[in-house]
């Protein structure tokens, strides 16, 4: 929608108490004030939209997502480079704002190239920004530091071992892009490798390990604040051993990202997970969504090996559970319809966790008007569109 002032009056926004007046101005939101009290004449020189009550968001923010369109971002090159921006405006239509390319375990041969494309990609777009699409902020390398007995369906051949040298070796040229990154952290022995991530400016997240809690106390003690799709790839919560996600939810620096999908964790466990995070302190959603997102169930191709999508959740045809093809904010939809959060909670879990855990900003003033507007069914089922 173009326009050049605009009052949006009686909006519902996550973190704001009871309806709020946003000012925008030239595609920008300028100011958020109480409404003010209806026995008082309401006079506006700007064209007015009344929200009736729904609620507003910023759009998703996508920190885990492993490709769309039948393009797995491992695969990026120069001759298939224009898919990733159509990948870009496909997500803008799934009320993403803005993602990361996630690249899992692979060669570096391909790390490296997968990196250059967006690298290149970046650069272009730096110089001329598409309307309606969402934007690329970065990657995030999940692996191939992983701990192969808890490797999911990352491929074998191709882990490597937790030292400098190696993360060297993997981010060459383009550590500048890569904002997040995902590891095992017990395979470091030497308690060097997360503060030299850091460093850089890459956040950590732990994943894909068998770290204890002692372990991964120490590795936020280092400077990871992250941790990869709670509960899938670690030690289960147990009475004894916290293991690494019960560190980390007790940590208050530490964030969990979840897949809500209902398959990957049970409704049950994401209960348990968001209520002793305090819901908006240490959890965030993520899709984890692979290449055939946008595409119809199927099989489709997945390195070399293949993956069958059916209900749109994928799994390899050893039966490994292999990631989703849902978008972000179905997640949040699911929370609400299974009674785990209420509406502001689950849209805060999508749009405003994922921009703190990576030091966006999460005000609303001053933003793009890109925003998303909320509605509640009768019938409890939260929908949301493009304002």
């Amino acid at each position: 929608m173009a326009y050049q002032q605009l009052e949006l009056l009686n909006a519902r926004l996550p973190g704001y108490v009871g309806l709020q007046q946003i000012s925008i101005k030239q595609q920008t939101i300028q100011a958020i004030a109480p409404m003010p009290p209806m026995t008082s004449p309401q006079s506006f020189d700007a064209e007015q939209i009344d929200i009736a009550g729904d609620w507003l968001s910023l759009g998703g923010i996508d920190l885990q997502i492993n490709g769309a369109l039948g393009l797995a971002f491992p695969d990026l090159n120069a001759d298939n480079s224009d898919k990733l921006e159509a990948i870009a405006q496909f997500l803008w239509q799934q009320g993403v704002d803005g993602f990361l390319p996630t690249i899992v375990t692979t060669s570096i041969e391909n790390i490296q190239r997968s990196l250059s494309t967006v690298s290149n990609v970046l650069t272009q777009n730096s110089k001329l920004r598409t309307q309606n699409s969402s934007q690329s902020l970065g990657v995030h390398l999940e692996g191939p530091c992983l701990n192969p007995a808890k490797r999911g369906a990352h491929p074998a051949e191709h882990l490597l071992p937790l030292t400098i040298d190696t993360i060297k070796r993997i981010l060459g040229d383009y550590a500048s892009i890569v904002k997040v990154m995902t590891l095992a952290p017990e395979l470091d022995t030497t308690g060097t490798v997360i503060p030299y991530l850091r460093s850089l400016g890459i956040t950590v997240s732990l994943g894909h390990s068998q770290a204890t809690a002692t372990q991964a106390q120490q590795a936020f003690d280092q400077g990871a604040t992250m941790v990869t799709h709670a509960f899938n790839a670690m030690p289960g919560l147990h009475h004894r051993e916290p293991g690494l996600l019960g560190a980390a939810i007790v940590h208050p620096n530490v964030s969990c990202g979840l897949i809500a999908d209902g398959r990957h964790v049970s409704p049950t466990m994401m209960d348990i997970l968001l209520r002793s995070s305090e819901y908006d302190r240490g959890v965030f959603l993520v899709s984890d969504a692979l290449s055939p997102l946008g595409l119809p169930d199927g099989i489709y191709p997945w390195d070399t090996r293949q993956i069958e999508v059916k209900h749109g959740t994928a799994h390899l045809p050893d039966g490994t559970l292999s990631g989703t093809t849902l978008s972000l904010l179905v997640g949040a939809q699911n929370l609400v319809k299974w009674g785990i959060c209420n509406a502001e909670q689950a849209i805060a879990l999508a749009t405003i966790a994922p921009r703190r855990v990576i030091g966006l900003p999460t005000d609303y003033i001053g933003q793009p008007a890109n925003l998303l507007r909320w509605h509640q069914s009768d019938d409890g089922e939260l929908i949301w569109q493009r304002l």
